[in-house]
């Protein structure tokens, strides 16, 4: 056991991978969270968050990988794009990935932490108490940007393009959509309209789909974001099935129309928006301390592309390397840190931004693209597993000369694939 005292404020994917990692290498640490895991079961829908091969792996190396993908998880993705022609294709994932629903998730995460021997303390930070609290610890880590933590780190104006949210956001659990012949996440593409993504999760009474319906807003589907399910229910069905047959229809006509609703009730849905932003990595606390921004306060991205959960844990495991390495944390130390997890985290929010923008703009290059792979198996698998490495994604998205040259190298029979 290492002197090290690391203090964690906060109990998602960032925190709890953060505070399990140092603790299997035998660093002291504190995680503070505002909710006891056994309220996690009553909660609204936390979110619809998958995990990517890598992050299950991340999970298996910290022996909390409970619901291995090969049963649980899902294989490739199908793609679905409502042009006049629509394209359906499917790319396969080179190791499954997987999504638990997080009210199962992490609370599970919590308990086994403590278990091992873990500092869980279920109490509600605010703000005026940081300066006290990190007199306590070597490093203070904010892994949530509720309130005023957020406001703690500055954003980040080259890496944070927008303002407000680029999507109306609807997003649920449901039962009654009959699983396509392999496991897989669709996702859908309605131009001028939206995007929706379907995943299988694994929530309370077994698998069901989450269906993260991204609408654009001021086009047809922006209604669904904002009607009610709770002022009337099978209004809101309705609504939501006239839709999906109108934009995807692929998704509508594997619904049991009887069956279909919110999986486990009135509190399966989430409705908003999310503004994607990139932060400041640290401030320097009056006493001297560094505070670390970790996860969504450091950098938060819209649910199009799954990468939020994932670049946090991927972030979380290398600030805990480079805690293990340091015994100074101060501002080098916060260079070292930005060093080994820029490269993911910015190439997700960076990738994700691009497709945000350009899926409704029906950019040429992007619809190219598409068109490449929906004719050829391997690119479309490449692809595929390459949501589990965006800053491989942004490499080939970062222009358009970069798109073609993507296309091209990785076509079968090419120089690069020869080699």
């Amino acid at each position: 056991m290492t002197s090290k005292r690391i203090g964690i404020i906060g109990a998602g994917t960032a925190g709890l991978h953060l505070a399990l990692y140092l603790q299997k290498h035998g660093v002291k640490t504190t995680i503070f969270t505002d909710r006891p895991s056994e309220d996690y079961r009553s909660m609204r829908l936390l979110n619809t968050v998958a995990h990517h091969a890598v992050t299950v792996q991340r999970e298996t190396d910290l022996g909390v990988n409970f619901w291995p993908a090969d049963k649980n998880g899902y294989f490739g993705h199908y793609y679905y794009v409502g042009t006049p022609e629509p394209l359906r294709f499917f790319g396969a994932l080179e190791t499954p990935s997987r999504a638990v629903d997080y009210r199962i998730y992490q609370p599970k995460l919590m308990d086994e932490y403590a278990r091992r021997g873990g500092d869980l303390r279920i109490t509600e930070i605010r703000h005026s108490d940081i300066a006290d609290l990190s007199d306590s610890y070597d490093l203070l880590v904010v892994c949530t940007g509720k309130g005023p933590f957020g406001q703690m780190f500055k954003h980040q104006p080259a890496h944070s393009p927008f303002t407000q949210p680029q999507r109306a956001l609807c997003v649920g659990l449901f039962k009654g959509i009959r699983e396509p012949e392999t496991r897989a996440v669709t996702m859908y593409f309605s131009p001028g309209a939206g995007e929706m993504i379907e995943i299988p999760t694994l929530s309370f009474g077994g698998m069901v789909n989450a269906l993260v319906i991204e609408n654009h807003i001021g086009g047809d589907l922006e209604i669904l974001a904002k009607t009610k399910y709770d002022d009337n229910p099978r209004a809101f069905l309705d609504l939501l099935l006239e839709k999906l047959r109108k934009h995807y229809p692929t998704c509508a006509e594997r619904i049991d129309e009887k069956e279909f609703d919110l999986a486990n009730g009135p509190l399966d849905i989430l409705q908003g928006g999310v503004t994607p932003t990139v932060r400041n990595s640290h401030v320097r606390l009056d006493n001297g301390k560094i505070a670390l921004a970790l996860g969504d306060v450091h950098a938060v991205v819209d649910p199009v592309l799954g990468q939020g959960a994932n670049m946090a844990s991927y972030a979380a495991f290398k600030l805990a390397e480079e805690i293990l390495k340091n015994d100074v944390f101060d501002e080098r130390f916060v260079e070292h840190v930005e060093l080994a997890r820029q490269d993911r985290v910015l190439g997700a929010t960076r990738w994700t931004n691009f497709m945000l923008q350009h899926l409704q703009a029906g950019t040429p290059a992007l619809l190219e693209f598409i068109g490449a792979i929906s004719q050829n198996k391997p690119l479309a698998d490449l692809f595929t597993t390459n949501f589990n490495y965006p800053e491989r994604q942004w490499d080939c998205f970062a222009s358009p000369e970069r798109i073609k040259a993507w296309c091209s190298a990785n076509l079968p029979g090419s120089a690069s694939q020869a080699a």
